[in-house]
């Protein structure tokens, strides 16, 4: 077999990395940078395994999709359900301390956590936002990837002849991302929801536009020429943005932070792929450690956040704190932008949910789809 191409799997592992930092209350010019394009990079690298099979086996897609998203969704919003009112009896969560604008959460009543369960199961929705925060993650790229291959087979009909095939890899792929967009200028410029998604939509429209973004990049990739002065354009590009136009995928985005994320957004791609190029000529523990945090991003994104409480406790010994601070979300506020707990909040958050990750069962294969993809 050839060797495996372990770049997207690199090009995770910032990611998650960075998802993690951003949750870490780290220096407030540092977090503006990586929400510009962090999360958009999960959608983008998604994309670059759509195959145009999947216009004529529908069901291996959706069974794909259902395997990796939906059911690791429910498995973990679950259980965390579950020990939700268990974790309030050992104090980690309680109703003193809570996220920085003062709210707190509360233990369930029998009645709310039935109706939570119905709202996991089937919206995707209702899981424990002090503990799961990041899990909107799962429904948005389970929806939007399921939308990208309903608007593929929707354009694809128009295309017949002999170039059919070089439609699908070129017309096609635009043409949806410019109807994704579309989409996302309305909803924001006129303050829409889809009332039938958690949160309104916003996050599954501009991951489908992303998830359409990778599949083009895929056509391409081999003719795609980085280097240095084109990483640092990219990451010029991204830093102005977030220092005089911010933007992210929060849900609640109006019509200027959406005209202001697609730009950044992807030069924030370009610039992590062209790092993660680099990474991977080079052998060695960094390469190996970054594949596998790439190829295990579902434990981080599931445990981060609670890992993040091993370094709480040694927080509230070292300052003298109340052991209810542990409850802070997401991480203890005090000092939070004078100290350097950030970092300790970030190698807990991204170490301890790796020492129950797995080495990946695609050692050797040359391409495919890594693990949460």
């Amino acid at each position: 077999m050839g060797k495996r191409n372990t770049v997207i799997s690199i090009c995770k592992a910032i990611g998650i990395i960075l998802m993690v930092i951003t949750h870490s209350e780290c220096p407030s010019a540092l977090c503006t940078f990586a929400y510009e394009f962090h999360m958009p990079l999960f959608f983008i690298t998604a994309g670059y395994f759509f195959s145009v099979k999947y216009l004529s086996d529908e069901a291996t897609f959706v069974k794909k999709r259902i395997k990796g998203l939906y059911l690791p969704f429910v498995k973990w919003a679950v259980f965390f359900l579950i020990i939700h009112n268990w974790m309030f009896d050992l104090g980690i969560l309680n109703e003193k301390y809570g996220n920085p604008g003062g709210g707190v959460t509360h233990p369930y009543s029998w009645h709310q956590m039935q109706q939570n369960l119905w709202t996991i199961v089937t919206a995707m929705g209702g899981y424990d936002q002090f503990l799961n925060g990041a899990f909107w993650f799962f429904r948005g790229l389970f929806v939007a990837s399921i939308f990208y291959l309903v608007l593929f087979k929707l354009f694809d009909m128009a295309a017949t002849g002999a170039g059919k095939q070089a439609w699908r890899t070129t017309v096609v792929p635009v043409t949806v991302c410019l109807a994704a967009l579309a989409l996302g200028a309305w909803k924001t410029g006129e303050g829409l929801r889809v009332t039938n998604l958690i949160q309104g939509g916003y996050r599954e429209i501009m991951g489908t536009f992303f998830f359409g973004c990778g599949f083009i990049f895929r056509q391409m990739h081999e003719k795609y020429k980085a280097t240095w002065w084109s990483t640092i354009a990219f990451a010029a590009i991204t830093l102005v943005f977030s220092l005089y136009a911010p933007s992210s995928m929060a849900w609640n985005a109006d019509f200027e932070r959406f005209l202001r994320l697609p730009l950044p957004a992807i030069c924030g791609f370009l610039m992590t792929y062209n790092i993660s190029l680099w990474l991977d000529r080079r052998e060695g523990r960094l390469k190996r450690f970054l594949v596998f945090c790439g190829d295990n991003t579902l434990q981080i994104l599931v445990f981060h956040l609670v890992a993040f409480k091993v370094v709480s406790i040694v927080k509230i010994w070292w300052y003298g704190l109340d052991f209810l601070q542990i409850g802070c979300h997401t991480v203890i506020h005090v000092h939070s932008q004078d100290d350097l707990f950030w970092i300790l909040y970030t190698i807990a958050g991204v170490g301890i949910p790796l020492s129950f990750g797995k080495p990946s069962r695609t050692q050797g294969r040359t391409s495919g789809e890594p693990p949460l993809a």
